[in-house]
């Protein structure tokens, strides 16, 4: 697929395969029409057994800040949950998806959202027009999205995303939540500049993405490494924005995961720190924006704003989040409507070398006070022998030179293990191209999918 340290090629993803076809004529179903008021909001979860296509008739409508085309149908595949927001009212004709339940929702947030986004355009202007000798003044706004769970996290870091693409910038997307992935597969923190609004289908583009393999889906696994993961991306990105004037002043959003207690406060203090949040978006809970208030009020320049979730988020069981992870790194190798070619490929054992990341011990017992145990060190790069247990498992392949510098550095792509075959010491692996792999070391995390 990806990846890019501004020097190494990128793993990209195989050829699309030709478009599905449009659904037959005739149907029994015939194609309906649903007329939206200004300022309302249709609201459309695609069912799990048929996709679903629309279009706008007329008017003026957008799908978390992009802009629909009108005449122009546009094809869902099944479990895709969105919505279609109107400012000045639209009528959108929809078609198939038999089991695709929707409403129309006439209280949104969207007016405090673009409210949002016009205070942040006017500091892009005011860092577009400042020196670009002057490194503080010329950085433009670096947003931090927070909020628990199913707060609409990812839904509003989206929106100002594409909304800054159309007024012409390319702001950064910083995506911090393991347990989903935005723009890669869960288990990764990554960044990609966007530079247009986001595909209403398609997503977040996978052209250019900086991405480090963190492995779990819970910070909680491993907290040392998941910090680390976030201090290298943000070292990255700051050499990055230092020769940029551009990026600078586009500046970033930065979307967050949903532990906000504990250790997961801690990690998101951490967060606004390292990437030096100016702006901190507060969804959807008083009592976590009134203590980032506490603690931040010794920063003058960190604005917090409380903002109202959308009626549309809805929670999520853990049941579901499970097979979200497991669509996502399908999409990653297939792509979301199946168009994507990936590439089955077979290697001897000594061609690869497979790492984990945490575990051995800190020190030998002997440096230790009499009676203590050595305590596994989270950070440590550990060898792991090629085994029928990798099956199923998802690899993160590293761009590192050196074993030791893997904690270090970003991330090619991913491969799929298939088969484990220990008697002739093959090893066969779903890769997203074709070609040998851009590095011969790997990560194992916890990541793992059962390809159905």
């Amino acid at each position: 697929m990806l990846g890019r340290n501004y020097e190494n090629a990128p793993f990209l993803p195989g050829p699309r395969a030709a478009a599905p076809p449009a659904p037959a004529q005739g149907r029994a179903t015939p194609p309906r029409q649903v007329k939206l008021e200004r300022e309302c909001e249709l609201r459309i979860e695609v069912g799990e057994n048929s996709p679903l296509r629309l279009r706008l008739l007329n008017g003026y409508a957008e799908i978390y800040g992009t802009e629909i085309p009108p005449e122009i149908w546009l094809n869902f595949p099944p479990r895709l949950k969105f919505a279609i927001f109107t400012w000045h009212g639209a009528t959108i004709e929809m078609d198939g998806g038999s089991d695709t339940s929707d409403y129309v929702a006439d209280e949104t947030p969207m007016i405090s959202y673009v409210n949002v986004h016009a205070i942040l355009e006017a500091r892009r202007n005011r860092a577009k027009a400042s020196s670009s000798d002057d490194i503080e003044s010329s950085q433009g706004p670096r947003v931090i999205v927070v909020g628990p769970t199913d707060s609409g996290k990812s839904t509003l870091s989206r929106m100002l995303l594409s909304w800054g693409a159309k007024q012409g910038w390319k702001p950064t997307f910083v995506d911090l939540d393991i347990g989903q992935g935005s723009i890669t597969v869960p288990g990764s923190i990554a960044a990609t500049p966007i530079e247009m609004p986001i595909d209403p289908v398609e997503g977040i583009p996978l052209e250019m993405p900086l991405v480090y393999f963190y492995g779990h889906t819970s910070p909680s696994a491993n907290v040392d490494l998941y910090k680390l993961a976030v201090k290298e991306l943000a070292q990255t990105l700051e050499k990055q924005f230092s020769g940029n004037s551009e990026s600078r002043a586009a500046g970033m959003v930065i979307n967050t995961m949903g532990w906000i207690e504990g250790v997961g406060y801690e990690l998101l203090l951490q967060a606004i720190d390292m990437f030096n949040a100016d702006v901190v978006l507060v969804l959807g809970q008083e009592k976590l924006c009134s203590m980032l208030k506490d603690v931040l009020k010794t920063k003058p320049k960190v604005d917090v704003v409380k903002l109202q979730k959308s009626g549309g988020v809805v929670s999520r069981p853990p049941r579901y989040r499970q097979k979200s992870r497991g669509y996502r790194i399908r999409e990653y190798f297939y792509g979301l409507a199946n168009d994507l070619s990936p590439h089955s490929n077979i290697a001897n054992f000594n061609d690869l070398s497979v790492y984990r990341i945490g575990g051995g011990p800190q020190a030998p017992r002997s440096a230790l006070p009499i009676g203590a145990e050595p305590a596994a060190d989270p950070t440590r790069v550990v060898p792991v022998n090629i085994s029928q247990d990798l099956l199923h498992s998802v690899l993160a392949v590293s761009f590192a030179k050196d074993p030791e510098d893997i904690i270090t550095s970003n991330v090619a792509g991913f491969i799929y293990i298939t088969d484990v075959d220990v008697q002739r010491k093959k090893i066969t692996y779903l890769a997203p191209s074709a070609g040998e792999l851009p590095g011969k070391f790997l990560i194992l995390g916890t990541l793992a999918w059962l390809e159905t």
